[in-house]
């Protein structure tokens, strides 16, 4: 069996860590405790959370225990961000999306067989910390100069806004997370993004310190693009895992769309199909650029994981049926309404708009002449169906689930028509 560090090295799932050697040691010889923080600075998870996510995975598929913590105290106060202060939010949300955190990350883990994963929630130990306790028994530890000498709060002293003493006493919070966890559970590694790297080696020296005992951080990468550009956003924001806040179609084209100078690289990083497998797809990308094989896997693999098999055929059967290669009418109102969201609309009349109509008012044609032409030539097509009568309006029985039509010019050129509340 290949060595979870070298597995994980191969991925490029590794940026920062201490002792590797020591750290390879220890994985060798027994199963490790291991954690990584996720805050409820938002409701859901998003992609970039994945990459986290898929270094616990493997190594709990490598017989290690991991804890999954979800911030409840932390969340409150929040980690500092180069662009400027948080806004705090309420107990109330703070709680709720941390309760939606839980449930997706008990999605993304197995809490099952031989290393079950574990949630736990830092507000459990936080909560009941007094100010004299926080001082006394934390604060003690912690030289200023190192604390001021941290990448993120360099900066953002040397801003116009400066840093909040709330926000910088974030790391004093996370580095008691980890002497926490080592007290109840025996957690030797710490885990997270590389972003992390000051807060992670903040928590490894608390317990040296306090305890004496010599414990373990690793960093994965934040992940760009082949150019060097951040990975991720898209017009309508972040890539949230929760299918309330970005569809599971949606989620499914996002990495469909994913570059062929990024999808290998990103095939290793997001899904767990073996070097063979990833090679032959790296070779199918070189030969046959084209049919862009490697991001269908890339997507099926990813939207299976986070959404699970019901919502991945969903998504499937919307883009070929979107195509004309599957069957509009199978598609229920959810489907529909995710796969049109960002094609250019117009609003129709049952009865009385015609398909030259929708081709001009979703733009696909700048005039009603052009859209005559179109229709003549037999470019136009309704709900992926030849239109050749210019005259031709759509009828109720044409209006898929949640009343819209989708109206094509040419094989690439897609808008869809939404009936007029009470038409």
């Amino acid at each position: 069996m290949t060595d979870i560090l070298d597995e994980l090295q191969w991925r490029g799932l590794v940026a920062q860590h201490t002792d590797l050697e020591a750290l390879r040691r220890a994985l060798a010889e027994g199963p490790v405790t291991f954690y990584c923080g996720f805050d409820p600075t938002a409701a859901s998870l998003h992609h970039g959370h994945l990459v986290a996510v898929k270094v616990m995975r493997h190594l709990q598929m490598a017989g290690h225990r991991p804890l999954a913590l979800v911030g409840g105290a932390t969340g409150l106060i929040g980690d500092p961000r180069a662009k400027g202060e948080r806004s705090l939010n309420t107990r109330e949300v703070v709680s709720q999306w941390a309760q939606s955190l839980q449930a997706q990350l008990e999605h993304l883990l197995d809490f099952d067989g031989d290393a079950p994963a574990r949630i736990v929630n830092n507000l459990d130990w936080t909560a009941d910390l007094s100010a004299i306790d926080l001082l006394r028994d934390l604060g003690k530890h912690f030289r200023l100069g190192t604390m001021l000498s941290k990448d993120i709060v360099a900066r953002r002293l040397a801003s116009e806004e400066g840093i909040s003493y709330t926000e910088f006493s974030y790391q004093v919070l996370q580095a008691n997370d980890y002497l926490e966890l080592y007290r109840r559970h025996g957690c030797t590694l710490e885990v997270g993004g590389n972003d992390q790297w000051g807060n992670l080696v903040g928590g490894m020296d608390l317990i040296h310190k306090v305890e004496g005992a010599t414990v373990h951080v690793m960093t994965n990468p934040l992940i760009t693009k082949a150019d060097g550009t951040k990975f991720g956003k898209t017009e309508g924001g972040a890539v949230w895992l929760d299918p309330q806040l970005m569809s599971p179609y949606a989620f499914y084209q996002f990495w469909l769309q994913v570059d062929d100078a990024d999808v290998v690289r990103f095939l290793k990083v997001f899904t767990f199909l073996d070097r063979e497998e990833i090679d032959q797809l790296d070779e199918d990308t070189r030969q046959r650029p084209k049919a862009r094989q490697a991001q269908k896997v890339l997507a099926r693999e990813v939207t299976r994981w986070v959404h699970g098999a019901d919502a991945l055929a969903q998504a499937e059967a919307a883009t070929q049926a979107l195509w004309g290669r599957g069957d509009l009418w199978e598609l229920d109102e959810a489907a529909v309404t995710a796969a049109t969201a960002d094609l250019p609309t117009g609003e129709l009349v049952v009865g009385k708009t015609t398909v030259v109509d929708l081709l001009v008012s979703t733009s696909l044609e700048r005039g009603r002449s052009a859209a005559r032409r179109t229709v003549a030539a037999g470019g136009a097509y309704l709900n992926n169906s030849k239109v050749v009568d210019e005259d031709r309006a759509v009828t109720r029985e044409d209006l898929l689930a949640g009343g819209r039509v989708l109206v094509r010019k040419g094989r690439r050129h897609l808008g869809v028509g939404v009936a007029a509340l009470g038409t």
